[in-house]
């Protein structure tokens, strides 16, 4: 999202999120990086970049494709089921939490989070849109290659509640196309704008290979309440399993770069281990 602009209704929508619970159980494993380097999985060849019209001149059966053909066998995960409410925390994962950034990615903001993220050699997953990553290729680059998940967070940042199925589908396809042509592989994982799902949203990312991740922890800190405030709000809500959500983009963001410096090496003198989910 390119603005801090936000609908009004996105208080009550956060709440109505909240309220959905945890997704029924999935074979997820929590990937334990500690100690490797920073190094992505191989991946087919990715295609050479060319102009954003060429984004939209795959037919719908191929935004519809659960993944990409050429993706080797032991990194194609079954095709999803289709949810009734996303993943708001990961079961059975031990002692470990998953961090997760909205909205890039930003060349002001997110460097800074990279840098982080990369000095205690935690990985976290970027839920990108799809303006911003085409805006941004070396970003989208350099968070894949640090071996950090990227996930779909649709083109414009559109309530997606409001969207037809056909606007939903443009909407999650051209990002995963995106997506695919600058790190080569499509995405595995999605997240509604504003928190708000419907069965179309959840319909059309499963189509696509895509599960749904929502979050348990909501840092807040896209209305810039002091780095203190986002501090807190992580510290408190601390615990196995929890997905917890921050911003590297869509206004300024200062406060989330700052407060990550603070709590990320705080979790780990805690015991957390900071990673994220893999699909299998």
């Amino acid at each position: 999202m390119r603005n801090d602009q936000r609908p009004p209704m996105r208080r009550t929508l956060l709440r109505l999120a909240a309220g959905l619970g945890a997704a029924s159980v999935v074979r997820l494993v929590a990937a334990d990086t500690a100690g490797t380097p920073f190094r992505r999985p191989t991946a087919p060849s990715t295609v050479a970049a060319g102009p954003q019209s060429a984004l939209r001149t795959k037919p719908l059966s191929y935004r519809l494709r659960p993944m990409t053909a050429n993706t080797p066998p032991r990194y194609r995960p079954a095709a999803p089921p289709v949810r009734t409410r996303p993943f708001e925390k990961l079961p059975d994962i031990g002692r470990a939490m998953v961090l997760t950034f909205d909205d890039g990615p930003d060349p002001l903001y997110t460097p800074h989070i990279l840098d982080t993220l990369r000095k205690h050699d935690v990985r976290a997953m970027f839920f990108l849109c799809g303006e911003m990553a085409n805006d941004n290729q070396d970003l989208v680059r350099r968070i894949s290659d640090d071996g950090h998940t990227v996930g779909n967070h649709s083109w414009t940042h559109p309530l997606v509640t409001k969207l037809s199925r056909a606007g939903i589908t443009d909407e999650l396809g051209r990002t995963s196309e995106v997506i695919e042509k600058i790190t080569g592989a499509s995405p595995l994982w999605y997240r509604a704008p504003y928190g708000a799902w419907n069965r179309n949203s959840f319909e059309i990312g499963a189509a696509m290979g895509m599960e749904p991740m929502a979050w348990t922890v909501d840092t807040l800190d896209w209305t810039v309440p002091g780095t203190d405030s986002i501090v807190h709000r992580v510290r408190e809500g601390a615990a196995p399993g929890v997905v917890v959500l921050s911003h590297d983009a869509g206004g300024n963001r200062s406060q989330s770069v700052a407060a990550l410096g603070r709590y990320l090496p705080e979790l780990l003198d805690d015991g957390y281990r900071l990673t994220v989910p893999r699909r299998r």
